[in-house]
C-alpha cells in the first residue's frame, strides 16, 4: 500500500488529491505542523529534506510533487489521469507542473517562509518579501490564465496532473492577498474541483 506523509496547509494536497482521485489503496499520515514533526528524526529518515509530501512505495520513497503526481498518473494508467503517451504532449504536461515547482509555488513561500532565503533577523528584508508575493503570484495567475490554461481542464479536454496541482495554489488565493474574481477562468476550475467527491473528501483534512 503506498503511504503519503502530509502537512495540512502544504502543497502535499494535490498529492492527495490524486490519490483520492484515482482510488487506489493508500494510507495518509497527517504530520503535527505545531510541533514540527516533518523536522522530527523519525520523519528525517524517511525524507532527509525536511519537507512533505512523501510517498512511500514498494520499489522506494518518492519527494517532490511534480515526481510524485507524474509516478501516479504512470503507475496507473487505466485512470482519468494517466499519463500522456505522446512523448510531446507528456514534455508539455511537464513543462506546466515544473512551472508551477519552481517559479509559482518559490512565488508563494515568500509569504511565510522567507527565512529560506533571507536571515530571520532582517525584518526589512522579510517584510519587503512578503510585500512582492501579491504581485508576483498575480503576474503567475495572469499568465497561466492567458497562456497556459487550454479549458476545461488545464491541458484540454482531459484532466490530468496539472489540475490537482494548479488547484492548490488557485485554492492560495485570498490567503496571497489575490481576487479570484480577477481570474475567472481558475475560479471556475477550482470551483469544480472542489464539487469533485475527492476534493469534499480531502481537502477539509489540509486546513491549517
Amino acid at each position: 500500500m503506498l503511504k503519503l506523509f502530509y502537512n495540512p496547509g502544504s502543497i502535499a494536497l494535490a498529492s492527495h488529491l490524486l490519490l483520492e482521485e484515482i482510488g487506489c489503496d493508500y494510507e495518509a499520515v497527517h504530520l503535527n505542523y505545531a510541533i514540527m514533526e516533518h523536522t522530527k528524526p523519525e520523519y528525517l529518515a524517511i525524507n532527509p529534506k525536511g519537507r512533505v509530501p512523501s510517498l512511500i512505495t514498494e520499489k522506494g520513497i518518492l519527494t517532490e510533487t511534480p515526481a510524485i503526481l507524474l509516478y501516479l498518473a504512470q503507475r496507473f494508467p487505466e485512470s482519468d489521469f494517466a499519463a500522456p503517451e505522446d512523448i510531446y504532449e507528456l514534455a508539455e504536461l511537464q513543462a506546466v507542473t515544473s512551472y508551477l515547482c519552481s517559479t509559482v509555488h518559490v512565488n508563494h513561500a515568500h509569504r511565510m517562509r522567507g527565512y529560506r532565503w533571507v536571515e530571520a533577523d532582517d525584518e526589512t528584508s522579510l517584510a519587503a518579501m512578503q510585500r512582492k508575493v501579491q504581485s508576483n503570484m498575480e503576474e503567475c495567475f495572469a499568465l497561466i490564465e492567458k497562456e497556459v490554461f487550454k479549458g476545461p481542464w488545464v491541458m484540454g479536454d482531459k484532466i490530468s496532473i496539472a489540475d490537482p496541482y494548479l488547484f492548490v495554489f488557485s485554492f492560495w488565493m485570498e490567503g496571497d492577498n489575490v481576487n479570484p474574481a480577477d481570474f475567472p477562468k481558475l475560479l471556475d476550475h477550482r470551483n469544480r474541483i472542489l464539487d469533485r467527491p475527492a476534493a469534499k473528501k480531502v481537502v477539509p483534512l489540509h486546513q491549517p
